[in-house]
């Protein structure tokens, strides 16, 4: 499987860097999924994998905290089914998680985008920040220290898996 992952990666015409930047910016694969990628396929070292995907990571944070509501108000406007789901969607987890987010809320946050788990990271810790009312500008560095810490978890988690390019530090 690795060969064939390897494989389909290498058939796209990019350079190695980005394609792991490209890879992190994806939802649910984020640094999991880059970090892995840039030690076992692309055979970077330690800390150009841990740079690459956590620049990766973060670049759509921005784009999502100040993009989403204007994107939102344009649902509303042009596609009201899809406003109605995301709503809907707002609600429901703000109903369901608000008394434990409002007791955490910075540390909440920044654990909930550092555990390397599927629907957690940066993506997921930027829709949280809107939902639960973070500013922007309180969010921004919470989310960049949680992405940091999960690049720390998955580089010693590939690590222990023996990714790691063992001739670099």
């Amino acid at each position: 499987m690795r060969e064939s992952l390897s494989d389909a990666i290498r058939t796209l015409p990019l350079p190695d860097e980005v394609l792991v930047i490209l890879l992190a910016m994806v939802p649910i694969v984020e640094l999991r999924g880059a970090i892995p990628v840039a030690l076992g396929i692309f055979q970077f070292g330690r800390f150009e994998a841990y740079v690459l995907g956590v620049v990766g990571n973060l670049i759509p944070v921005p784009i999502i905290l100040w993009a989403y509501p204007p994107f939102l108000r344009f649902t509303e406007r042009h596609m009201m089914w899809l406003f109605r789901l995301l709503t809907r969607l707002q609600h429901s987890t703000e109903r369901r998680h608000s008394r434990r987010f409002d007791r955490w809320r910075d540390a909440a946050l920044v654990s909930f985008v550092a555990i390397p788990l599927p629907i957690t990271g940066a993506w997921s810790g930027s829709l949280a920040a809107i939902v639960f009312s973070v500013p922007k500008k309180r969010a921004l560095p919470l989310i960049v220290l949680g992405v940091l810490i999960a690049g720390v978890v998955v580089l010693l988690f590939s690590e222990a898996l023996g990714l790691a390019v063992t001739a670099e530090g």
